[in-house]
């Protein structure tokens, strides 16, 4: 499953060289530069973010030395690090600071604190800043790919949006790394628009696509229904506390709730981060219901699944929630039509599997024949869509407000962009289809920092 907990190695430097009056002073380097890490590990662990440091490593727990870099790449790979911190206790050391990034091979985020120390003589002792020059220059030709806080006091906002959005891209890029989808059952045959490249996903990300055959999901199902009757009514307890049904989904009800526990078991019996699932019509042929609502609950309890068999709209969704750290629902709501009079809003829809989380308080939200039918919240979202033409993979990437517009049957929200026009042509002119997938807040810019660590992904934006 996918994990929304990120460990950061840190690796506080300083230069190495003959110690000398002034600048390059080893203990007021050594000092900052822890100064700094017991800061960041006191201001900025969380339920997301836990650290690893250097204690021990040798006598000041800084490194300097290219005889401790071995010592340190053990460490945080024993400690399974997400990511790495380069902070510059002075000019800093660019040789220690390339090859920990190289060996370790995780996201890293490079940073030192701005110099507040100039004495009556003119002397300085650190010239931090210089130091991350020659640190990024050495990266750059290692082609080592890193993210970077401009030089600032650790407590200013700077560092903190600089921090956090940093956190997000290591989730996604730790998500996405080795992605397991499963993919049960095959397209509906009127979607030639979602076909993809198993190999290529494979061979480009290390995204294994798990077939998980339809039969196999049948017996599944029905070995659920005939012997986990308590739990299924517990399950319809809680669809009837939420969903207003109609009648044909009460008929329905014990069975929409068995496609959440065989989902579940499908999930952990795989090992599977994510599911592209065939929704029409084989699911109703086999099992005489339909498994849109039961995508909902699934969402809210963490779990994600594409329709229509869209694995690049899958994938896609893993990213947005990592881009949360977890705490937002992802949706596939598709551009579906132009609203009426607003010629930059547009419906963003789909036909019944949204989270009930997602649903505005003010509005009922509603069982139509094993159909959600609800009106998503209002905020602010960000619209994605990964796709490939020819070998060359990119994600489209933007944002969009909640806007007022028609009611309509369905999942949806009316979603107001600055340029719609510019986004309709964009998704006609490819690569990219209608199905998009959204997720409350904005996170364009995490999206840009995130594909510089994976090769063969580029970002693209919609000029407006």
């Amino acid at each position: 499953m996918l994990s929304y907990q990120v460990k950061i190695g840190m690796v506080p430097i300083r230069r190495d060289c003959t110690p000398r009056p002034g600048i390059f002073n080893w203990e007021k380097g050594e000092a900052r530069a822890l100064k700094q890490v017991a800061y960041i590990e006191e201001h900025f662990a969380s339920e997301h973010v836990s650290f690893v440091d250097l204690k021990g490593i040798n006598d000041v727990d800084v490194l300097y030395s290219e005889n401790d870099v071995p010592a340190v790449v053990e460490r945080f790979k024993n400690e399974a690090v997400d990511a790495i911190m380069i902070i510059n206790g002075n000019f800093g050391n660019e040789e220690v600071a390339a090859m920990v990034a190289k060996a370790v091979g995780k996201p890293v985020l490079l940073w030192g604190p701005i110099d507040d120390e100039f004495l009556p003589d003119g002397m300085r002792y650190y010239d931090s800043q210089c130091g991350l020059f020659g640190i990024s220059r050495l990266l750059l030709r290692r082609h080592i790919p890193f993210t970077y806080i401009e030089n600032c006091h650790v407590e200013e906002d700077i560092f903190a949006e600089g921090f956090d959005k940093f956190v997000r891209v290591a989730c996604m890029v730790k998500n996405f790394t080795g992605l397991r989808i499963g993919m049960v059952g095959m397209r509906p045959k009127p979607f030639t628009s979602v076909i993809y490249n198993e190999g290529e996903l494979m061979e480009k990300f290390d995204i294994s696509v798990i077939p998980v055959n339809l039969s196999n999901f049948q017996v599944r199902f029905e070995k659920n229904l005939e012997t986990r009757k308590d739990e299924l009514k517990a399950l319809e307890s809680k669809f009837i506390g939420v969903y207003e049904p109609d009648a044909d989904s009460l008929a329905a009800l014990e069975k929409m709730c068995c496609f959440i526990l065989t989902y579940q078991d499908i999930f952990e019996e795989f090992n599977l981060d994510a599911v592209s699932a065939e929704c029409w019509t084989a699911m109703q042929q086999l099992v005489g219901a339909m498994p849109c609502a039961a995508y909902g609950p699934l969402a809210d309890l963490g779990y994600i699944i594409g329709c229509e068999s869209d694995t690049h709209a899958t994938i896609t969704q893993v990213l947005l929630k990592s881009a949360s750290l977890g705490e937002s629902v992802p949706f596939l709501g598709e551009f579906t039509t132009r609203h009426p009079e607003n010629r930059n809003a547009e419906l963003l829809w789909h036909c019944g599997p949204f989270a009930p989380s997602l649903a505005n308080k003010e509005d009922p939200v509603k069982l139509v024949n094993m159909r959600a039918y609800l009106h998503v919240k209002d905020s602010h979202y960000t619209v994605a869509r990964m796709d490939q033409e020819d070998g060359k993979y990119s994600i489209l990437v933007g944002e969009c407000d909640s806007t007022t517009g028609p009611y309509t049957f369905g999942t949806y929200m009316w979603g107001e962009f600055k340029n719609l026009p510019a986004w309709e042509r964009r998704l006609i002119e490819g690569p990219y289809i209608h199905h998009v997938s959204e997720v409350e807040g904005g996170y364009t810019e995490v999206f840009r920092e995130f594909c510089k660590y994976i090769p063969n992904l580029e970002l693209d934006t919609v000029a407006e």
